[in-house]
């Protein structure tokens, strides 16, 4: 009550001030300006590109709903599902290993995290489709017995299957690190009250660590499914006909590059857009904001000892 009468007088006496109100004058006037000046440069840009023949919007209405355009984004958002499902379960997999106090599982997940996170993607992709060259036939089977199948690893080792190990290798050591740092979130309180209660290592991880480490984990994981939607056009190297390869092919074909960069750059504009809104969503949903509060505690009235509300 106190402090709130303070800050009311406070305000009151600079509002009074001139030199305030001199200093919200010039900030305004400064605001103005900007929404001014962004205003003009805005219609300045679409102004250019709109009328510039060489952007050739025509083309770009033509091939923006081609059906090989479409099939290209279809296999993108596969690509960008898949890799999200199977790289969040083994970095999963990865996080629970390098939080492990057995030190060689431990320095085994960490060395995976340093090789897959210290190299370039497109390496790693161009990497696994040229497996074959250094393993060519595989066995797979029971060791020091016959019993096992042959593998041929060229013809195993399509485009899309290197694009998706390529993928998912990158992106389970970055979903580990996320992961771990969930984990790190949740209080050493309550891990010691699980252990006081004599839960399972599996039991612990699975009804108190992870359920309280998901408010960190999720919003982050959702910028990495929105990275990977973007990076997975780097398959386009291994003639994966995705968004990009498939507007490759066209205009290797018509001529008209720029018409067809900028309907493949629309298509990842619009997808990210869209992923963006449900992204926000879970940010918000999965705050850990001090400032929220249960809705049974926002009409309660804090009090002193001596019975005066405050």
């Amino acid at each position: 009550m106190l402090q709130s009468i303070s800050h009311e007088s406070e305000h009151k006496t600079r509002g009074a001030d001139p030199a305030f109100k001199a200093r919200l004058r010039r900030r305004s006037a400064f605001e103005y300006a900007a929404w001014i000046a962004c205003l003009l440069l805005g219609v300045g840009v679409l102004f250019s590109v709109s009328t510039n023949p060489n952007f050739q919007w025509s083309v770009v209405a033509t091939y923006f709903t081609d059906q090989s355009i479409l099939n290209g984004l279809m296999l993108t958002i596969f690509l960008t599902v898949a890799t999200m499902l199977l790289g969040t379960l083994l970095g999963l997999l990865l996080a629970i290993m390098r939080s492990s106090k057995v030190k060689p599982v431990a320095l085994m997940a960490g060395v995976y995290l340093t090789l897959f996170r210290g190299t370039p993607v497109l390496v790693q992709l161009i990497f696994w489709f040229n497996v074959a060259a250094l393993y060519p036939n595989l066995r797979i089977g029971i060791p020091f017995t016959d019993i096992g199948v042959p593998l041929d690893v060229n013809a195993v080792m399509s485009p899309i299957t290197a694009a998706l190990v390529g993928l998912t290798l990158n992106e389970a050591a970055y979903m580990a690190e996320i992961i771990r740092g969930g984990f790190a979130t949740v209080g050493t309180g309550q891990i010691e009250a699980a252990d006081s209660l004599g839960m399972s290592t599996w039991t612990k991880l699975r009804k108190v660590i992870i359920p309280q480490a998901m408010p960190s984990i999720i919003p982050a994981t959702g910028n990495q499914l929105i990275g990977m939607f973007k990076e997975s056009s780097l398959v386009s190297v291994l003639g994966v006909a995705e968004l990009l390869q498939s507007a490759q092919l066209i205009y290797a074909r018509t001529y008209e590059t720029i018409p067809l960069l900028i309907v493949a750059s629309l298509w990842y504009l619009l997808m990210t857009l869209v992923l963006s809104y449900p992204q926000s969503l879970l940010e918000k949903k999965y705050s850990r904001s001090t400032s929220r509060l249960p809705r049974k505690a926002r009409n309660v009235v804090l009090t002193d000892p001596e019975g005066i509300a405050r």
